[in-house]
C-alpha cells in the first residue's frame, strides 16, 4: 500500500526535504565547501531510499509533481530577467571575448562527450547529457532537458543528468582553486595592493544592475507590494512564455526539431528586462527577481531529485564516469593553457581561469568560491569579479540552450 500525496502535499514534502538538506550541509562541512546544493542533500537520499524499497517490492509514496514544471519555468524566467544587453555592452570587449570562449567550449564539451560515448558503444546523446547540458548548465538545465533525451533514446536520462551534474560540481569545486594557484605561481604576477572583494555570487552580480527605488501606493506595505509586483512580472513572463514556446515548437516540428518548454519564459523575461533598461517603465529589481527564482529553483530541484528512478542507470555508470573524466581533463587543459592567454596573461586571467573551471564544470557558485579563495590569498581581482559572474550566471544559459537543442536534434 502506498501513500498518495497531492500537489500541495508534494510541494510541502519537498520543502521539508529542502531544510533537511540545509541541515545535512551543516553537519557535513565538505558538502558546503564544494557547493553541493541543499536540494541535492535533501532530495537525493530520499530517492536512494525509495530505490532500495523499490527493489524490495515496496512503493510507500506516490507524488503529484504537477507544479514541478511551472517552478522550473519560473527559475529560468528569473535567469531571463538578468539578460541585459546594456550590461553586456557595458562590460566591454573582455566580457564579449569571455562569452564567445565559453560558448565555444560548451560546444566542444558536447562534441567530446558524443565522441567518447560512441567509442564506448553508447548513444552519443548520453555524452551530450554529460556535456554542456549538465556541466555548463548544472542540475536545473539537466533536469529540464532530461525528458527530451529520454524520448531520444537515453534511458534514465534524469538520473544520469543529476549524477553528471554532481560529479561536475564536486570536480569544479575541487580543482578550480589549484588551477588558479598554479597559474599565479607560474606567471609570478600579483595584483596591485588593495582589499579583496567580499560577498556572495548574488550581490556581486546584482550590484551591476541599477536597482529602482522601492515604492508602493499609499497605505500599502512597501516590501509586500514590491514582492507582489515582481511575482506578477515573473508569472506573466512564464504565462506568455507558454504561448511563445508553443509557437516555436510548432514551427520547429516541420524541421523535426524539439525545444525545451522554458525557452519561451526566458525570452519573454529578457524582453521585459531590456525594455525596462531603456524605458524604466517597470522598475524591475534583479535582486527581488533572483530571490523568487531561487525559491522556485530549490523546490523544483527537490521535487525532481526525490522522484528520480535511480535503478535505471545501473548498467551505464562506468561509461558515464569515463565520459566525465574526459570532460574534467578537457576543462583542466583549457583553463591551464587557453584561458590565461586569451584573457590577457595577467593575474586577473588566472583568477578568471579558476572561475571558468567552476562554472563550466559546476555552477556559478563554484566559480565565485574558487575566485574567492584566490583573492583572499593573493589580492583583489575586480575584473574577474565582473566578467565571470556576468557570463556564468546569465549569458551562457541562452547560448547553451541553443547548443543543446542543436546537438539533441543532430544525434536523436
Amino acid at each position: 500500500m502506498s501513500l498518495n500525496l497531492d500537489l500541495v502535499q508534494t510541494v510541502a514534502f519537498a520543502g521539508i526535504l529542502l531544510f533537511v538538506g540545509y541541515g545535512v550541509r551543516n553537519l557535513i562541512p565538505g558538502l558546503a565547501r564544494v557547493n553541493v546544493p541543499a536540494p541535492v542533500c535533501g532530495g537525493l537520499p530520499v530517492a536512494a531510499i525509495l530505490a532500495i524499497l523499490y527493489f524490495s517490492g515496496i512503493q510507500p509514496l506516490k507524488f503529484d509533481t504537477t507544479l514541478q514544471t511551472p517552478m522550473q519555468n519560473a527559475f529560468f524566467a528569473s535567469v531571463g530577467f538578468g539578460a541585459s544587453v546594456a550590461l553586456l555592452v557595458r562590460g566591454g570587449f573582455l566580457v564579449v571575448i569571455f562569452f564567445i570562449i565559453s560558448t565555444i567550449v560548451a560546444a566542444l564539451q558536447n562534441v567530446l562527450g558524443g565522441v567518447v560515448a560512441m567509442a564506448l558503444g553508447q548513444n552519443p546523446l548520453m555524452g551530450v547529457l554529460a556535456g554542456s547540458v549538465t556541466l555548463t548548465g548544472g542540475p536545473a538545465t539537466g533536469l529540464a532537458f532530461a525528458p527530451f533525451f529520454q524520448d531520444a533514446g537515453v534511458p534514465g536520462a534524469a538520473t544520469l543528468a543529476v549524477a553528471a551534474a554532481m560529479v561536475g560540481i564536486v570536480s569544479g569545486g575541487v580543482i578550480g582553486g589549484p588551477i588558479g594557484t598554479i597559474l599565479i605561481e607560474r606567471m609570478g604576477r600579483r595584483p596591485k595592493v588593495g582589499r579583496a572583494p567580499h560577498g556572495t555570487m548574488e550581490n556581486v552580480v546584482e550590484r551591476q544592475f541599477v536597482e529602482p527605488a522601492a515604492k508602493a501606493p499609499s497605505g500599502e506595505d512597501v516590501e509586500a507590494y514590491v514582492l507582489l509586483k515582481h511575482l506578477v512580472f515573473l508569472l506573466t513572463a512564464v504565462g506568455i512564455g507558454i504561448w511563445v514556446s508553443g509557437a516555436l515548437t510548432t514551427w520547429l516540428k516541420q524541421f523535426n526539431m524539439t525545444l525545451p518548454g522554458y525557452i519561451g519564459a526566458m525570452l519573454v523575461a529578457a524582453v521585459f528586462r531590456n525594455l525596462d533598461d531603456v524605458t524604466r517603465l517597470f522598475g524591475i529589481s534583479q535582486q527581488v527577481i533572483d530571490d523568487i527564482g531561487t525559491v522556485a529553483l530549490s523546490l523544483f530541484l527537490v521535487m525532481a531529485l526525490m522522484t528520480l528512478r535511480l535503478w535505471e542507470i545501473a548498467g551505464v555508470v562506468l561509461p558515464l564516469l569515463v565520459i566525465l573524466a574526459a570532460q574534467v581533463l578537457f576543462i583542466t587543459a583549457v583553463c591551464l593553457v587557453a584561458i590565461p592567454r586569451l584573457m590577457g596573461g595577467d593575474y586577473d586571467s588566472a583568477v578568471i581561469s579558476a572561475g571558468f573551471c567552476g562554472f563550466m564544470l559546476g555552477t556559478t557558485a563554484n566559480a565565485m568560491a574558487n575566485m574567492g579563495a584566490l583573492v583572499e590569498r593573493y589580492g583583489p581581482s575586480p575584473k574577474a569579479y565582473f566578467v565571470v559572474p556576468l557570463v556564468g550566471a546569465f549569458a551562457i544559459d541562452f547560448t547553451n540552450a541553443i547548443l543543446i537543442t542543436f546537438f539533441l536534434n543532430l544525434w536523436k
